[in-house]
């Protein structure tokens, strides 16, 4: 057991006494919320296009925007807030409000996207596709942190921090994209995203009124508060249930793809091979992990041995290994397509850079060859020149200021012992040009 002096100090840490509005208060507030006409439908509908923008346009910015002024919060936070009290005619309510709300919102981004000139699936349309079990802990513990910021007196920006981290609006958005594309995949797992984040919520906001304990609804007939708490919580049941269901799936799908992921690179991932892409996909009743290698081509004797070392989770499922350029591809039990667009590409770039590369060494040798003609012509040019001391050639750019052009010369610089003759001058300069196969040579002399 915690000592005397820390249970004090956690208990006087997490106590809610001194900033906690009452009780009343703070039910009023949620009930408050859950209203959706008037002004709040019209500041839904305008949320809804601003985040279709933002969807459109692929503007993180803009959806946070649309997020924070949406009021979807306040009907799910009633329909938490019924549950948890036992207030039947506050759920029906909350839930008819969430319900129109809900409708609203995916007409009017359905509209949006059948008139956009967008339709491009972009990544922040995508990502309210495929939810993961991270949006149901986001979802539960933002609900948390809702109800508790209700229930305080400074409420502070808990709650617009709580609609933008849970992501309310761009699921209905994504679902209305959808629906205007004739795309029910993207539809149903948007829906799904929203799905999962409204009951969590909800479902935090319930136990959270009980574990504050909010004072339930009273009944006068008896019976009439018997009927109405089994209806409580039957939908209770009837709500947590299939989202139990849903976040078990997501955890399975989870632990098999990360076990099989872990499997591919501790099989495929060596000193002679490496993996260039991987996935794993359930269809059709069976799982199926593809994998695509380059490196040295695995037999396809070594392939069956690995299907059959295949981990718990994911024995039995259908492995798929790509491999090589141009050579034969082993599916277990079926053949699959090769690589050969990568390697045609992959051809392609090395044949551009083997043209550079051999431009690169043209010119290189062209300077190396001035290095060596200078080594050669150099002693020729003593004996037959006695005053030239040293002789070095080269090749540059040489600038016209007047005219702005430039164009090559070959430049020789001359090092002499004794001045040479104007006449021997002039001979040895003809000598240089035609010893070197350069008309016009110009000459430095030091």
């Amino acid at each position: 057991m915690l000592p005397g002096t820390v249970r004090a100090f956690l208990r006087n840490a997490f106590d809610q006494k001194d900033d906690r509005e009452s009780v009343q208060v703070t039910m009023d507030a949620i009930r408050e919320g859950t209203e959706f006409k008037g002004s709040s439908l019209w500041i839904l509908i305008f949320a809804v296009f601003i985040a279709s923008l933002g969807l459109d346009v692929n503007s993180a910015a803009v959806i946070i925007g649309a997020m924070l002024i949406s009021p979807l919060m306040g009907p799910i936070m009633g329909v938490g807030l019924g549950l948890g009290i036992y207030d039947f005619e506050l759920i029906k309510k909350s839930v008819k409000n969430l319900a129109v709300a809900t409708l609203f919102s995916v007409l009017t981004s359905m509209v949006y996207f059948l008139v956009s000139p967008l339709n491009d699936a972009r990544s922040e349309l995508l990502a309210r596709t495929s939810p993961t079990i991270y949006d149901v802990l986001i979802a539960l513990f933002g609900g948390a942190a809702g109800i508790v910021a209700v229930s305080t007196k400074q409420k502070g920006n808990v709650l617009p921090g709580v609609a933008i981290a849970t992501a309310l609006m761009p699921p209905l958005c994504t679902a209305g994209f959808g629906l205007a594309n004739g795309n029910m995949h993207y539809f149903l797992g948007a829906f799904y995203l929203f799905f999962i984040n409204s009951v969590f919520i909800a479902f935090a906001t319930t136990i959270g009124t009980k574990l504050m304990k909010f004072p339930k609804k009273q009944f006068i007939d008896p019976q009439r508060q018997v009927t109405v708490e089994r209806i409580v919580y039957a939908i209770l049941f009837a709500t947590v249930v299939p989202s139990v269901i849903i976040t078990y799936n997501m955890i399975r799908d989870n632990y098999i793809t990360t076990t099989a992921y872990n499997f591919l690179n501790d099989e495929f991932n060596t000193s002679r091979n490496q993996i260039i892409n991987k996935s794993v996909k359930y269809e059709k009743g069976l799982w199926t992990i593809s994998v695509s290698i380059i490196g040295r081509e695995i037999p396809q004797d070594s392939i069956k041995a690995i299907q059959e070392r295949l981990p718990r989770p994911i024995a039995g499922a259908r492995l798929i290994i790509s491999q090589g350029f141009g050579q034969e591809e082993f599916d277990v039990g079926n053949e699959n397509q090769t690589l050969q667009q990568i390697y045609a590409d992959n051809m392609m770039r090395i044949e551009k850079q083997r043209d550079v590369i051999d431009s690169l060494k043209s010119e290189i040798a062209y300077f190396v060859a001035y290095d060596t003609l200078a080594k050669v012509v150099a002693p020729e040019a003593k004996i037959l020149f006695p005053q030239v001391a040293g002789l070095a050639i080269t090749r540059t750019l040489f600038s016209d200021i007047e005219s702005g052009t430039t164009k090559d010369a070959t430049v020789a610089i001359v090092k002499y012992e004794r001045r040479m003759p104007a006449a021997t001058y002039d001979t040895f300069k003809k000598w240089l040009e035609a010893r070197t196969g350069v008309a016009e040579l110009q000459i430095i002399g030091e």
